[in-house]
Protein backbone atom coordinates (compact mmCIF):
# COMPACT_ATOMS: atom_id res chain seq x y z
CA UNK A 1 0.00 0.00 0.00
CA UNK A 2 1.18 3.33 -0.87
CA UNK A 3 1.41 6.26 1.26
CA UNK A 4 -1.28 7.69 -1.02
CA UNK A 5 -3.94 5.32 -0.52
CA UNK A 6 -3.62 5.08 3.68
CA UNK A 7 -6.71 5.89 5.13
CA UNK A 8 -7.75 8.40 8.30
CA UNK A 9 -6.76 6.02 10.90
CA UNK A 10 -3.66 4.66 9.15
CA UNK A 11 -2.46 8.13 8.57
CA UNK A 12 -2.90 8.75 12.58
CA UNK A 13 -1.98 5.71 13.52
CA UNK A 14 1.68 6.43 11.48
CA UNK A 15 1.91 10.33 12.88
CA UNK A 16 1.93 8.09 16.33
CA UNK A 17 4.48 5.66 15.41
CA UNK A 18 6.79 8.67 14.49
CA UNK A 19 6.38 10.93 16.97
CA UNK A 20 6.56 7.67 19.95
CA UNK A 21 9.76 7.49 18.22
CA UNK A 22 11.10 10.98 18.26
CA UNK A 23 9.52 11.49 21.73
CA UNK A 24 11.02 8.29 22.98
CA UNK A 25 14.90 8.88 21.90
CA UNK A 26 14.68 12.16 23.09
CA UNK A 27 13.15 11.27 26.58
CA UNK A 28 15.80 8.34 26.97
CA UNK A 29 18.77 11.20 26.48
CA UNK A 30 17.58 13.71 28.97
CA UNK A 31 17.03 10.83 31.57
CA UNK A 32 20.61 9.66 30.58
CA UNK A 33 22.18 12.51 31.04
CA UNK A 34 19.90 13.33 34.73
CA UNK A 35 20.79 9.82 35.61
CA UNK A 36 24.68 10.55 35.07
CA UNK A 37 24.45 13.38 37.37
CA UNK A 38 22.22 11.10 40.13
CA UNK A 39 25.02 8.84 39.69
CA UNK A 40 27.72 11.06 41.08
CA UNK A 41 25.10 12.45 43.57
CA UNK A 42 24.84 8.79 45.16
CA UNK A 43 28.65 8.41 45.08
CA UNK A 44 28.79 11.54 47.26
CA UNK A 45 26.71 10.41 49.45
CA UNK A 46 27.46 7.18 49.83
CA UNK A 47 31.13 8.50 50.58
CA UNK A 48 29.75 11.13 52.81
CA UNK A 49 30.96 13.94 50.71
CA UNK A 50 27.20 15.04 50.26
CA UNK A 51 26.25 15.22 53.47
CA UNK A 52 25.13 18.75 54.74
CA UNK A 53 28.01 19.79 57.56
CA UNK A 54 26.21 21.13 60.87
CA UNK A 55 26.76 24.44 62.50
CA UNK A 56 25.78 26.38 65.49
CA UNK A 57 23.68 28.67 64.40
CA UNK A 58 24.52 31.43 67.11
CA UNK A 59 27.94 30.82 66.70
CA UNK A 60 27.25 31.97 63.29
CA UNK A 61 25.20 35.03 64.16
CA UNK A 62 27.75 36.13 66.48
CA UNK A 63 30.80 36.26 65.15
CA UNK A 64 32.38 39.34 63.70
CA UNK A 65 32.65 39.71 60.02
CA UNK A 66 36.67 39.14 58.96
CA UNK A 67 35.42 43.25 57.09
CA UNK A 68 32.93 44.90 55.70
CA UNK A 69 30.30 43.53 53.89
CA UNK A 70 27.56 45.26 51.29
CA UNK A 71 24.14 43.68 50.66
CA UNK A 72 22.72 45.26 47.14
CA UNK A 73 18.92 44.61 46.74
CA UNK A 74 17.33 46.17 43.42
CA UNK A 75 13.94 47.07 43.56
CA UNK A 76 10.86 48.20 41.39
CA UNK A 77 7.92 48.45 41.73
CA UNK A 78 8.28 46.83 45.66
CA UNK A 79 6.23 48.80 48.27
CA UNK A 80 4.19 45.53 49.15
CA UNK A 81 7.54 43.33 50.54
CA UNK A 82 10.75 45.46 50.43
CA UNK A 83 9.76 47.02 54.18
CA UNK A 84 9.60 43.67 55.47
CA UNK A 85 13.04 42.64 53.63
CA UNK A 86 14.76 45.71 54.82
CA UNK A 87 13.68 45.52 58.46
CA UNK A 88 14.47 41.98 58.72
CA UNK A 89 17.71 42.38 57.56
CA UNK A 90 18.95 45.00 59.93
CA UNK A 91 17.37 42.95 62.56
CA UNK A 92 19.19 39.72 61.66
CA UNK A 93 22.39 41.02 60.71
CA UNK A 94 22.91 43.45 63.38
CA UNK A 95 26.89 43.40 62.36
CA UNK A 96 28.10 46.97 62.76
CA UNK A 97 30.27 46.06 59.06
CA UNK A 98 27.35 45.77 57.17
CA UNK A 99 25.50 48.16 54.88
CA UNK A 100 22.32 47.83 52.91
CA UNK A 101 22.06 49.13 49.48
CA UNK A 102 18.57 49.47 47.96
CA UNK A 103 18.26 50.34 44.49
CA UNK A 104 14.56 52.35 44.00
CA UNK A 105 13.86 54.66 40.84
CA UNK A 106 13.23 57.94 41.13
CA UNK A 107 9.13 57.45 39.74
CA UNK A 108 8.75 54.49 42.09
CA UNK A 109 8.24 56.49 45.09
CA UNK A 110 6.10 53.95 47.11
CA UNK A 111 8.92 51.71 47.18
CA UNK A 112 11.73 54.60 48.18
CA UNK A 113 9.01 55.28 51.34
CA UNK A 114 8.58 51.87 52.54
CA UNK A 115 12.16 50.90 52.51
CA UNK A 116 13.00 54.47 54.21
CA UNK A 117 10.39 53.42 56.73
CA UNK A 118 11.47 50.04 57.40
CA UNK A 119 14.96 51.22 58.52
CA UNK A 120 13.60 53.42 62.10
CA UNK A 121 16.78 55.33 60.89
CA UNK A 122 19.16 52.35 60.96
CA UNK A 123 22.55 54.20 59.79
CA UNK A 124 23.51 50.93 57.69
CA UNK A 125 20.94 51.56 55.02
CA UNK A 126 21.41 53.20 51.82
CA UNK A 127 19.01 54.32 48.80
CA UNK A 128 20.12 54.55 45.99
CA UNK A 129 17.68 56.30 43.52
CA UNK A 130 18.71 56.04 39.90
CA UNK A 131 18.77 58.67 37.65
CA UNK A 132 16.09 57.05 34.86
CA UNK A 133 12.75 55.91 34.86
CA UNK A 134 12.15 52.29 35.50
CA UNK A 135 11.87 49.68 34.80
CA UNK A 136 15.30 49.38 33.09
CA UNK A 137 16.74 45.55 33.68
CA UNK A 138 17.49 44.37 37.59
CA UNK A 139 21.50 44.17 35.89
CA UNK A 140 20.83 48.19 34.91
CA UNK A 141 19.81 48.77 38.68
CA UNK A 142 22.59 46.41 40.05
CA UNK A 143 24.90 48.47 38.03
CA UNK A 144 23.73 51.85 39.46
CA UNK A 145 23.81 50.05 43.14
CA UNK A 146 27.58 48.85 42.29
CA UNK A 147 28.63 52.59 41.30
CA UNK A 148 26.97 53.90 44.87
CA UNK A 149 28.94 51.29 46.73
CA UNK A 150 32.63 52.53 44.76
CA UNK A 151 31.57 56.15 45.51
CA UNK A 152 30.96 55.39 48.77
CA UNK A 153 34.21 53.16 49.11
CA UNK A 154 36.19 56.49 47.34
CA UNK A 155 34.70 58.96 49.73
CA UNK A 156 35.59 56.93 53.10
CA UNK A 157 39.15 54.93 52.17
CA UNK A 158 37.11 51.44 53.50
CA UNK A 159 36.70 48.93 50.80
CA UNK A 160 34.47 46.39 51.48
CA UNK A 161 35.50 42.57 51.28
CA UNK A 162 32.12 40.93 50.12
CA UNK A 163 29.17 42.02 48.07
CA UNK A 164 26.02 39.98 48.70
CA UNK A 165 23.01 39.92 46.56
CA UNK A 166 18.91 39.91 47.20
CA UNK A 167 15.97 40.39 46.05
CA UNK A 168 13.10 42.60 47.34
CA UNK A 169 10.61 39.63 48.49
CA UNK A 170 13.69 37.68 50.44
CA UNK A 171 13.26 36.43 54.49
CA UNK A 172 17.26 36.07 54.97
CA UNK A 173 18.55 33.43 57.33
CA UNK A 174 20.57 34.80 60.06
CA UNK A 175 23.03 32.59 59.77
CA UNK A 176 23.62 33.14 56.64
CA UNK A 177 26.16 36.14 56.38
CA UNK A 178 28.14 35.04 58.93
CA UNK A 179 28.56 31.66 56.23
CA UNK A 180 28.96 34.05 53.35
CA UNK A 181 31.91 36.14 55.28
CA UNK A 182 33.47 32.68 56.25
CA UNK A 183 33.66 31.26 52.92
CA UNK A 184 34.66 34.89 50.93
CA UNK A 185 37.77 34.94 53.94
CA UNK A 186 38.53 31.55 53.09
CA UNK A 187 39.57 32.36 49.32
CA UNK A 188 36.27 32.14 47.67
CA UNK A 189 35.51 34.38 44.70
CA UNK A 190 31.33 33.68 44.63
CA UNK A 191 29.50 31.65 47.11
CA UNK A 192 25.89 30.05 46.54
CA UNK A 193 23.45 29.10 49.70
CA UNK A 194 20.68 27.17 48.86
CA UNK A 195 17.08 28.77 48.28
CA UNK A 196 13.70 27.29 49.79
CA UNK A 197 10.61 28.70 48.26
CA UNK A 198 8.27 28.35 51.39
CA UNK A 199 5.13 25.99 51.03
CA UNK A 200 2.09 28.31 50.79
CA UNK A 201 -1.03 27.78 51.92
CA UNK A 202 -2.68 31.99 51.85
CA UNK A 203 -4.26 31.38 48.29
CA UNK A 204 -6.30 28.97 46.95
CA UNK A 205 -5.75 25.43 46.55
CA UNK A 206 -4.49 25.91 42.64
CA UNK A 207 -2.73 28.93 43.51
CA UNK A 208 -0.67 27.20 46.03
CA UNK A 209 0.07 24.35 44.10
CA UNK A 210 1.68 26.89 41.66
CA UNK A 211 3.96 28.54 44.14
CA UNK A 212 4.44 25.30 46.36
CA UNK A 213 5.73 23.56 42.48
CA UNK A 214 8.85 25.93 43.08
CA UNK A 215 9.76 23.48 46.29
CA UNK A 216 10.61 20.40 44.58
CA UNK A 217 12.25 22.14 41.87
CA UNK A 218 14.44 24.01 44.29
CA UNK A 219 14.80 21.02 46.84
CA UNK A 220 16.41 19.55 43.98
CA UNK A 221 18.33 21.41 42.27
CA UNK A 222 20.15 22.57 45.38
CA UNK A 223 20.12 19.21 47.01
CA UNK A 224 21.61 17.45 44.23
CA UNK A 225 22.57 19.33 40.80
CA UNK A 226 24.53 22.40 42.26
CA UNK A 227 25.81 19.97 44.87
CA UNK A 228 27.66 17.71 42.32
CA UNK A 229 28.53 20.89 39.89
CA UNK A 230 30.53 22.03 42.76
CA UNK A 231 32.31 18.80 43.56
CA UNK A 232 32.73 18.42 39.26
CA UNK A 233 34.58 21.95 40.27
CA UNK A 234 32.24 23.59 37.04
CA UNK A 235 31.15 26.90 37.36
CA UNK A 236 28.36 27.97 39.29
CA UNK A 237 25.41 29.81 38.22
CA UNK A 238 24.10 32.33 40.58
CA UNK A 239 20.17 32.56 41.86
CA UNK A 240 20.69 36.14 42.36
CA UNK A 241 19.88 35.20 46.40
CA UNK A 242 21.89 34.00 48.91
CA UNK A 243 25.04 34.52 47.63
CA UNK A 244 27.83 36.33 47.35
CA UNK A 245 31.04 37.81 45.58
CA UNK A 246 34.23 38.46 46.62
CA UNK A 247 34.89 42.05 45.88
CA UNK A 248 38.01 42.10 44.07
CA UNK A 249 35.84 39.41 41.58
CA UNK A 250 33.68 41.90 41.11
CA UNK A 251 36.47 44.26 40.13
CA UNK A 252 37.93 42.07 37.55
CA UNK A 253 33.84 41.33 36.02
CA UNK A 254 33.88 44.84 35.68
CA UNK A 255 37.30 45.48 34.43
CA UNK A 256 37.01 43.22 31.16
CA UNK A 257 33.73 45.55 30.12
CA UNK A 258 33.88 48.73 28.00
CA UNK A 259 31.80 50.66 30.40
CA UNK A 260 33.73 49.41 33.92
CA UNK A 261 30.40 47.83 35.13
CA UNK A 262 30.08 44.13 36.49
CA UNK A 263 27.01 43.52 34.58
CA UNK A 264 25.50 43.48 30.82
CA UNK A 265 22.43 45.83 31.75
CA UNK A 266 20.72 43.90 28.70
CA UNK A 267 21.04 40.87 30.47
CA UNK A 268 17.50 38.70 31.61
CA UNK A 269 20.02 36.72 34.31
CA UNK A 270 22.49 38.61 35.39
CA UNK A 271 22.45 36.52 38.23
CA UNK A 272 23.19 33.46 36.13
CA UNK A 273 25.86 35.21 34.57
CA UNK A 274 27.73 36.26 37.67
CA UNK A 275 28.98 32.81 38.64
CA UNK A 276 29.42 31.56 35.19
CA UNK A 277 31.73 34.52 34.86
CA UNK A 278 33.69 34.91 37.82
CA UNK A 279 34.37 31.07 37.20
CA UNK A 280 35.87 31.97 33.66
CA UNK A 281 38.44 34.44 35.15
CA UNK A 282 39.64 31.62 37.31
CA UNK A 283 37.55 32.72 40.15
CA UNK A 284 36.57 29.78 42.78
CA UNK A 285 33.28 29.24 43.29
CA UNK A 286 31.66 27.26 46.29
CA UNK A 287 27.71 26.30 46.89
CA UNK A 288 27.79 25.95 50.44
CA UNK A 289 25.04 23.45 51.87
CA UNK A 290 25.21 23.60 56.04
CA UNK A 291 22.26 22.91 58.03
CA UNK A 292 22.00 24.36 61.79
CA UNK A 293 21.81 22.39 65.22
CA UNK A 294 18.05 22.23 64.51
CA UNK A 295 18.68 20.43 61.41
CA UNK A 296 17.01 23.08 58.92
CA UNK A 297 19.39 24.91 55.88
CA UNK A 298 20.91 27.49 56.52
CA UNK A 299 19.26 29.10 53.16
CA UNK A 300 17.08 32.15 51.87
CA UNK A 301 13.59 31.77 52.01
CA UNK A 302 10.23 33.56 50.26
CA UNK A 303 7.22 33.21 48.50
CA UNK A 304 7.52 32.40 44.73
CA UNK A 305 4.50 33.57 42.36
CA UNK A 306 1.32 31.87 42.60
CA UNK A 307 -0.61 33.10 39.63
CA UNK A 308 -0.50 31.43 36.39
CA UNK A 309 0.62 34.63 33.93
CA UNK A 310 3.08 34.87 36.84
CA UNK A 311 4.85 31.90 37.00
CA UNK A 312 4.67 31.59 33.10
CA UNK A 313 6.57 34.75 32.94
CA UNK A 314 9.23 34.14 35.54
CA UNK A 315 10.04 30.64 34.02
CA UNK A 316 10.15 31.67 30.61
CA UNK A 317 12.38 34.66 31.30
CA UNK A 318 14.93 31.71 33.08
CA UNK A 319 14.19 29.81 29.64
CA UNK A 320 14.90 33.23 27.48
CA UNK A 321 18.01 34.22 29.72
CA UNK A 322 20.02 31.15 30.38
CA UNK A 323 19.13 28.18 27.69
CA UNK A 324 18.56 31.13 24.46
CA UNK A 325 21.02 34.30 25.67
CA UNK A 326 23.14 32.09 27.33
CA UNK A 327 24.42 30.89 23.72
CA UNK A 328 25.12 34.15 22.91
CA UNK A 329 26.10 35.98 26.14
CA UNK A 330 28.38 32.57 27.83
CA UNK A 331 29.18 30.56 24.93
CA UNK A 332 30.29 27.51 25.95
CA UNK A 333 34.17 28.23 27.01
CA UNK A 334 35.52 25.93 29.64
CA UNK A 335 36.04 22.24 29.78
CA UNK A 336 34.19 19.49 29.16
CA UNK A 337 32.36 19.27 32.52
CA UNK A 338 31.41 23.15 32.01
CA UNK A 339 30.00 22.39 28.65
CA UNK A 340 28.09 18.99 29.93
CA UNK A 341 26.32 21.89 32.72
CA UNK A 342 25.90 24.30 30.32
CA UNK A 343 24.04 22.02 27.86
CA UNK A 344 21.93 20.80 31.12
CA UNK A 345 21.14 24.74 31.49
CA UNK A 346 20.23 24.91 27.83
CA UNK A 347 17.81 21.92 27.36
CA UNK A 348 14.64 24.02 28.28
CA UNK A 349 13.90 24.81 24.99
CA UNK A 350 13.70 21.31 23.25
CA UNK A 351 12.71 19.68 26.60
CA UNK A 352 9.44 21.45 26.69
CA UNK A 353 9.19 20.49 22.69
CA UNK A 354 9.76 17.00 24.11
CA UNK A 355 6.72 17.31 26.72
CA UNK A 356 4.72 18.71 24.04
CA UNK A 357 4.75 16.11 21.90
CA UNK A 358 4.56 13.89 24.70
CA UNK A 359 1.16 14.91 25.33
CA UNK A 360 -0.12 15.54 21.68
CA UNK A 361 0.51 11.27 21.87
CA UNK A 362 -1.48 11.18 25.14
CA UNK A 363 -4.55 12.62 22.87
CA UNK A 364 -3.25 10.53 19.77
CA UNK A 365 -2.94 7.31 21.67
CA UNK A 366 -6.66 8.18 23.65
CA UNK A 367 -8.09 9.13 19.98
CA UNK A 368 -6.53 6.00 18.01
CA UNK A 369 -8.11 4.05 21.65
CA UNK A 370 -11.37 5.15 20.42
CA UNK A 371 -11.36 4.07 16.90
CA UNK A 372 -10.00 0.72 17.88
CA UNK A 373 -12.64 -0.05 20.27
CA UNK A 374 -15.18 1.72 17.79
CA UNK A 375 -13.74 -0.84 15.32
CA UNK A 376 -13.08 2.04 12.65
CA UNK A 377 -9.07 1.49 13.24
CA UNK A 378 -5.98 -0.33 14.84
CA UNK A 379 -3.80 -0.06 17.61
CA UNK A 380 -0.17 1.35 16.51
CA UNK A 381 2.01 -1.90 16.14
CA UNK A 382 4.81 -2.03 18.67
CA UNK A 383 8.12 -2.87 17.32
CA UNK A 384 10.75 -4.12 19.29
CA UNK A 385 12.46 -0.79 19.17
CA UNK A 386 9.31 1.05 20.25
CA UNK A 387 8.48 -1.63 23.23
CA UNK A 388 12.13 -1.41 24.25
CA UNK A 389 12.08 2.62 24.27
CA UNK A 390 8.65 2.35 26.18
CA UNK A 391 10.33 0.54 28.63
CA UNK A 392 13.07 2.44 29.43
CA UNK A 393 11.65 5.90 29.55
CA UNK A 394 8.74 4.28 32.38
CA UNK A 395 11.60 3.02 34.05
CA UNK A 396 13.35 6.24 34.18
CA UNK A 397 9.78 7.84 34.82
CA UNK A 398 9.82 6.08 37.74
CA UNK A 399 13.23 6.65 38.87
CA UNK A 400 13.10 10.28 38.32
CA UNK A 401 9.42 10.38 40.31
CA UNK A 402 11.26 8.81 42.93
CA UNK A 403 14.09 11.23 43.00
CA UNK A 404 11.60 14.13 43.43
CA UNK A 405 9.81 12.66 45.85
CA UNK A 406 12.77 12.11 48.13
CA UNK A 407 14.10 15.41 47.82
CA UNK A 408 11.04 17.43 48.29
CA UNK A 409 9.81 14.92 51.64
CA UNK A 410 13.39 15.71 53.20
CA UNK A 411 13.10 19.52 53.39
CA UNK A 412 9.52 19.97 53.26
CA UNK A 413 7.52 16.34 54.62
CA UNK A 414 6.42 13.31 53.03
CA UNK A 415 2.94 15.17 52.30
CA UNK A 416 5.00 17.59 50.33
CA UNK A 417 6.82 14.58 49.00
CA UNK A 418 3.63 12.85 47.73
CA UNK A 419 1.90 16.63 46.42
CA UNK A 420 5.34 16.82 44.29
CA UNK A 421 4.66 13.99 42.38
CA UNK A 422 0.66 14.70 41.87
CA UNK A 423 2.10 18.38 40.62
CA UNK A 424 4.39 16.93 37.82
CA UNK A 425 1.55 17.32 35.30
CA UNK A 426 1.25 21.24 36.21
CA UNK A 427 5.11 21.64 36.40
CA UNK A 428 5.11 19.83 32.44
CA UNK A 429 2.25 22.24 31.22
CA UNK A 430 3.92 25.67 33.04
CA UNK A 431 7.00 24.57 31.24
CA UNK A 432 5.75 24.03 27.80
CA UNK A 433 3.77 27.12 27.89
CA UNK A 434 7.31 28.94 29.46
CA UNK A 435 8.96 27.47 26.42
CA UNK A 436 7.10 28.92 23.59
CA UNK A 437 6.84 32.35 25.38
CA UNK A 438 10.54 32.44 25.62
CA UNK A 439 11.23 31.32 22.31
CA UNK A 440 9.07 34.18 20.59
CA UNK A 441 10.64 36.51 23.16
CA UNK A 442 13.82 35.31 21.72
CA UNK A 443 12.53 35.98 17.84
CA UNK A 444 12.08 39.47 19.22
CA UNK A 445 15.19 40.38 20.63
CA UNK A 446 16.83 39.27 17.34
CA UNK A 447 14.69 41.56 15.80
CA UNK A 448 16.17 44.44 17.82
CA UNK A 449 13.78 44.56 20.55
CA UNK A 450 14.94 45.90 24.02
CA UNK A 451 15.83 44.14 26.92
CA UNK A 452 12.87 45.05 30.06
CA UNK A 453 12.63 44.00 33.00
CA UNK A 454 9.88 41.23 33.22
CA UNK A 455 9.94 40.52 36.55
CA UNK A 456 7.57 38.99 38.85
CA UNK A 457 4.86 40.94 41.13
CA UNK A 458 4.96 40.04 45.06
CA UNK A 459 2.32 41.37 47.39
CA UNK A 460 2.75 38.92 50.43
CA UNK A 461 6.20 38.94 52.52
CA UNK A 462 6.48 35.71 54.73
CA UNK A 463 7.04 38.23 57.70
CA UNK A 464 3.55 39.56 57.28
CA UNK A 465 1.75 35.86 57.85
CA UNK A 466 3.98 35.58 60.67
CA UNK A 467 6.50 33.00 59.71
CA UNK A 468 9.59 35.00 60.91
CA UNK A 469 9.98 32.34 63.92
CA UNK A 470 10.03 29.52 61.89
CA UNK A 471 12.52 29.88 59.58
CA UNK A 472 12.10 26.28 57.71
CA UNK A 473 9.42 25.31 56.08
CA UNK A 474 8.16 22.60 57.81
Amino acid sequence: MSIADLGLWQWLALIQHELLLFAGIFFLIGAADDLAVDAVWLWLRLTGKATAIRRKRAALVNRPLHGPAAVLIPAWHEAAVIGETVSHILASWPHPLLRLYVGCYRNDPATLAAASAAAKGDPRLRLVIHDRDGPSTKADCLNRLYTALATDEARSGRRYIMVVFHDAEDMVDPAALGLLDEAVAFGADFVQLPVEPLVQHHGGWFANQLGNHYCEEFAEAHGKALVVRDWLGAGLPGAGVGCAAGRAALDRLAARRADGLPFASDSLTEDYELGLGIASQGGTCRFVRVRGEDDRLIATRAFFPNRFEHVVRQMSRWVLGIALQGWDRVGWSGGLLDGWMRARDRRGPLAALVLLIGYALVLLTALSGGAWLAGVGEPVPLTPLLKALLLANLAAFAWRAAMRFVFAAQEYGVAEGVAALLRLPLANVIAIIAGRRAVFAYARTLRGAAAAWDKTEHDVHPLSLGLAHRLAPR
